[in-house]
Formats: structure tokens, sequence, C-alpha cells
């Protein structure tokens, strides 16, 4: 799936600017960025297809301009890969039915919000799955490009069989057997080129690779020239593919060193001269090929990882000079419990991984016990030294969620690292099948914290600045929530998700109201005007009574309503109207203000006014990235800013990151800037406006 803060361009084909401003809140509201145009005839669908280039299309079904069918055509006309997804009020036989001949994989239902948030999740992801595949595809023909050249000019004589025919082979291969052409070795079975004694081993190879089986790496053989005459040859064998066929590469080798000779070589290929244990390079190559069984549905493949804990400090007892033997005698521990088919290696400087094939999990993870048992117990002795370690293990459950070498290596070195932060001498299983458990009880915990954060104050309040470009008198101040851990505060994003869910929010923005309140009564009496902005919830707005809870703490703190302004986004605002403008009125009869966050995100923000008297428009963030590369983004800011200064509105630019945008939010005329380029939010309010 794209990245959370990755802007979907998206087209909205709709008669109604309703239902358009509708779907767009919807997918706001679900944590979706998008960047919406909206096109109600079918020139303007055609100019919006070239000039706004979408990532989807959202189409009324219902459209009479232009039509559902002529849209539909519109859009396959441009022959991009452009999703569209049909926008229906209630789903029916009909509605389904067209949809689904008209070439749609999904269709959104606006009386269901979160099923439009979810299709277009599902769309956008599968367009950028296809993408993805595209360059990886246009990479591949290059690599494949690259790689025939370095075939052909190889020494090496190299062929490469499929269900024991020749499909390809190498100058060099022709030369070798005698031939003059491929097309003399085209269809050739390979067994053709061996001496009859070597055939039926040949055979029997031949017969497991097409089940699937991996060849061995290498194969002493005596072969037979075009001619007839023979010669004792090693051949190399590799899986492969050849025009997205699965086959066997062969490298031949005229045989110049007796049988034993060369299996010294390859084991020198293979072997950590420390341990006697698998380098990291055969390692990594076992890797590769557990992840292309994984992707085949294999469920029996463990991969382990592991590390002894505080090895540097081990280290500075016993001295560098012994840390070989040391490492030598963990690699006797590590093999001495595994069968002869699992994979032990050394891949770091003191870590060491082991690969299970074809054990099942729970198997696996009895030998990583016992591992980690028998490190707990034995004594190292080391030339008159003895020393005592313990080890932390990572392990892995292979599946096809993980069917990938850096990912299944990611989450063993992860799971390695949570054991040593844990205190280490244990083990740390990622299981992709047991990820929805492990997440609801993450979920359960957050919950947790948030209940008890709320009955014992676990909330803490940070601060802003909001700086006024023309100078406005006083201090200006964003009012930041965060919770208390154990490790120091945690941002909102972890826990709030969590709080609205469980219908929390209500009572946590009375928490940050009423501290907020006390805060500024404390700042008043030092004699400083300030005003603060705060977030407030579309479920705290449906409660009629939040106004008047708000003059109560005002009242009793002794101050002033206009030292706050609350503030919500535009797309939580469309969607719940009614509350907010009840809420925007009785903040009128405190003297408090109103803002509008993510100002411009809709198709016709300045709409919304009508509705809703805000005093401040804040702009959305998406135009603030990168400001001063994008100059719609910088045309679109000057227009808001234009727009808000002739209703009377004051304009604020969140996140700005950089000096060049404040002198384009300057030229724009906004009024008030905010941003970490400016001063990360803090406990303590100590900016000198």
């Amino acid at each position: 799936m794209a990245k959370q803060d990755q802007v979907i361009r998206i087209l909205l084909i709709e008669d109604s600017m309703d239902t358009a401003e509708q779907l767009v809140s919807m997918l706001r509201n679900g944590g979706i960025p998008v960047r919406a145009n909206r096109a109600d005839s079918a020139a303007a669908v055609k100019k919006q297809l070239i000039d706004a280039a979408p990532d989807l299309v959202l189409l009324g079904m219902n459209n009479q301009k232009p039509e559902f069918a002529q849209a539909m055509a519109l859009v396959t006309a441009t022959g991009k890969d452009i999703p569209v997804i049909p926008v229906c009020q209630s789903l029916d036989e009909t509605c389904f039915l067209m949809a689904f001949a008209a070439g749609a994989r999904g269709i959104a239902v606006l009386s269901r919000p979160e099923q439009v948030q979810q299709v277009v999740r599902t769309e956008f992801a599968d367009l950028n799955s296809r993408r993805t595949v595209r360059r990886l595809e246009a990479s591949l023909r290059e690599v494949e490009r690259r790689s025939d050249a370095l075939l052909e000019s190889s020494r090496d004589p190299i062929a490469f069989l499929h269900e024991g025919l020749h499909v390809r082979a190498n100058k060099a291969y022709l030369d070798m057997f005698g031939y003059d052409e491929f097309e003399d070795l085209s269809g050739l079975s390979i067994l053709d080129m061996v001496t009859p004694k070597h055939i039926d081993e040949m055979k029997t190879l031949l017969k497991k690779v097409n089940k699937g089986e991996k060849p061995p790496a290498h194969l002493d053989m005596e072969a037979r020239h075009a001619d007839g005459s023979k010669f004792a040859a090693v051949m190399d064998l590799a899986e492969a593919t050849f025009e997205s066929e699965p086959c066997l590469q062969i490298t031949i080798h005229r045989q110049e060193m007796n049988a034993e000779q060369t299996a010294e070589l390859l084991r020198l290929r293979q072997q950590d001269l420390v341990t006697g244990l698998f380098n990291r390079q055969h390692f990594l190559a076992e890797i590769d090929t557990v992840a292309a069984q994984a992707g085949t549905g294999r469920t029996d493949l463990t991969v382990l990882l592991i590390e002894p804990d505080n090895f540097s400090k081990v280290l500075e007892n016993v001295g560098m000079g012994n840390a070989d033997l040391l490492l030598a005698d963990m690699a006797l521990l590590i093999r001495k419990d595994l069968s002869a088919t699992d994979i032990p290696a050394r891949i770091g400087e003191h870590t060491f991984a082991v690969i299970f094939p074809g054990v099942s999990h729970l198997a696996a993870q009895a030998v990583a016990e016992k591992i980690r048992l028998t490190f707990e117990s034995n004594v190292f002795d080391l030339n008159q030294q003895s020393v005592n370690l313990t080890a932390s293990q990572g392990m892995v459950f292979v599946g096809e969620k993980i069917a990938n070498a850096n990912t299944i290596m990611g989450e063993a070195s992860n799971a390695v690292r949570s054991a040593h932060l844990e205190g280490g001498n244990r083990s740390i299983i990622f299981d992709p099948s047991a990820q929805d458990k492990a997440d609801a009880d993450k979920q359960r915990a957050w919950l947790n914290l948030v209940k008890d954060a709320l009955a014992h104050d676990g909330f803490s309040l940070f601060f802003q600045p909001v700086i006024s470009i023309a100078g406005a008198e006083g201090e200006f101040y964003e009012v930041l929530l965060r919770l208390n851990g154990p490790k120091g505060e945690i941002g909102p994003a972890f826990f709030l998700p969590v709080a609205e869910r469980n219908n929390l929010m209500p009572m946590i923005d009375r928490w940050v109201i009423a501290h907020a309140i006390k805060v500024l009564a404390e700042r008043e009496r030092e004699g400083r005007k300030c005003t603060f902005f705060l977030k407030v919830t579309p479920q705290s707005v449906d409660d009629a009574n939040l106004p008047g809870w708000i003059a109560g703490q005002l009242q009793a703190a002794r101050l002033r309503g206009d030292a706050l302004v609350f503030g919500m986004p535009e797309s939580k605002i469309v969607t719940n109207l009614n509350n907010v403008r009840r809420f925007q009125k009785g903040l009128e009869q405190l003297h408090s203000g109103f803002a509008i966050e993510q100002f411009g995100s809709g198709l016709n923000s300045f709409q919304l006014l009508k509705h809703v008297a805000a005093n401040y428009l804040k702009v959305d963030r998406t135009f603030m990235a990168e400001l001063p590369k994008h100059k719609d983004n910088q045309d679109k800011v000057r227009e808001i800013c234009d727009q808000a200064r002739a209703m009377g509105k004051v304009t604020i630019a969140e996140f700005v990151e950089d000096a060049a945008s404040m002198s384009i939010l300057f030229s724009c005329g906004i009024g008030f800037v905010q941003g970490n380029f400016l001063q990360e939010p803090e406990k303590i309010m100590a900016y000198d406006f």
C-alpha cells in the first residue's frame, strides 16, 4: 500500500457539488490524503484527465452530463491505467451489473463511508502495485539485455536447459562441444551430451529438478563432443528462468582437479574460516532460496538469528586475542543441536544464523530454545580464563506474507534487537499469522494507557508558537496533546485513534480545554495577553452542552473568551455540519474564535464559510510540502489568501518547512505562520514574540 502521506489525485465526475464534497470529506475523515478536482461535462472530463493526471476516478452512476457509459469511454480512451470507481447512493442489482459490465473492479456506496474509504484504499494500492510491476518489468528487461550481452561475451561455457532440452547456449559452450550454430544444438537433450555411464544419474537429476527440488551445486560428469570424443567436466548447476519459464543453468568446466580438490575449493568458498560454519555470502544465497520457496506456499521454513548478550563487554574482559576462539566455541555449541539438513552460518562479527528447512515451526522453536539453554549453562574456557554467556534470539516463521529475503532478515534482526532490549537471554518470534492477535493486544494496551491517563492526569500540554507576519499584538500558541509514557511523551498519532474508536474523545477534549484555560489564566495574571488554538473533535461537538461547559470553565478562571480559538478539519466539518454550526454559534456568544483546519482541501472550500462563520483559515498542509518547488501550490495559497482577505478572514500556514517558503508566504499575504522550522512544540512557552 502507498505510504500514509502519499497524496492521491482524484477526479470526481459528479453532477452534484454537494455529493463531490461529501466524497472528499469521507476520504479525508478516513485519513486518506487526497487532491481532488471535479468535472461535470464531457469537455471538462477530457481536460482534467490531461491536466490533473488523476490516480483514480470516482464516477457518479446517475450522472446526466456526461452519462456513466460516456465517462467510462473517455477514461478508457486515454490509454492510461486510471482505475474508475463507480459511485452509487445504495447498492442494488442494476448498479452492480452496470458497474462490473463496464469493467469496474469495485463500487463506492455513498451511504457507507467506511466502504468508500476501503475501496479507494484498495484501488490505489492495486494501482501502486501495477506501477511497481511495470517499473520492475522495465528493469528486468534491461537486466536481461545486459545479462544476455555478458552471457555471450563470457569465456565460461554456459547453457540453459528446460526439461533437459537446450533453450540457450553461449558461444563458449558451442565451441566446447564442437557446434557451429545454436540451431545445431536447439532442442537437443543434455542426455545426448554425456557418456552412457552418466545418463541414469543425469535423468535422476532432471526428474528432481522438474519436481521443484534444488539441484546440487556441482556435478562431476564425462561429456561428449559433437564428434563423439569424450572429456572430463564439472558442471556448476543453478536454478534460473528463461523467457519466464523455470530452467536449469549449467556452466561447464574441464576437470583440471580431482574430485577431492574440487570439493575442498567449494568448501573454502562457502565456509567462514573462524567458525567452520557457512559464511555470509552462502547464507544470503540460501535465504533467497527460502524466500522463493515461501512464495510458492511452503510453510515449513524458519530462520533464526543468534547473538551473544553484552559481547563487547565480554571481549573487554577476555581480550580481543581470544575473540576468534570464543566465536569458534559458540559455533560448536550451535552446531551440536542441529540436524544435517539445517543450515548454520556466521553472518556478522558476532551474529549467527540458522535456516531450518523442512521442519515444523514448533520443532524449529524447540531447537532454538535448546540452543539458548545450552548457552545459558555453558562455561567457555579461553586460555586459562572462563566466561559465561547468554544469547538473544530472533526467529521468523517464514510464509507467503513475508516471502522476501530483505523482509525475512529485517524481521529477524528486529526480533533480536527486541530480545536484547528486553534484557537478553530470550527468544522473540515474528509470526505473520499471529500479527492480528498482537495488533489487538496492542490496541487494548493503548486503550488502557489512555483510560489511566484520564483517571490520573497522565497527559501533558505542549505549545507551538503561531507567529503573526503583520505583527499582531500578543502571543499566539497552538496547544498540542501528549501522553506521558514510561520513556517520555507520546505523540497523538499513537493513542488518539484508539481513543476515538472507543468514544473517549469528548473526555480528552474537555481535559485539554480545562487545563489550557488554567494555563491561560496564569499567563494573564502575569500580564501576558495570549491566545490559544485548541483542537476539538466531532464527537465533542455532538454534545450541545459543550459551549455552556466551556463558559463555566472561563468564568471559574476569570478568563476572557476571545483567548480561545477552537479548530476542526474542513472534511470533518462538512460531514458534521449541523453540530459544528451549533457549536460555532455558541462560541460566538463566548466571543471565542473558530478555525477551519486543512482549509483548501475540498473542491470549493469557501462555500463552507456560508454555513460556518470561521475567524481563521488554516491552509491545508499538502500545499506546504516543498512549496518553493511547486508553482501550482504557490498559486493556490495566493488565491486562498486573496479571497480570505476580501472576506475578513485570517489565514494561517502550518507545517512551514524552510526560509524560502516563508518568503513565498509573505508575498502571498498569509496572516500567520507555524511549523517546526520556526520552533518545535515545547512544554514551556518561551518564544520571543
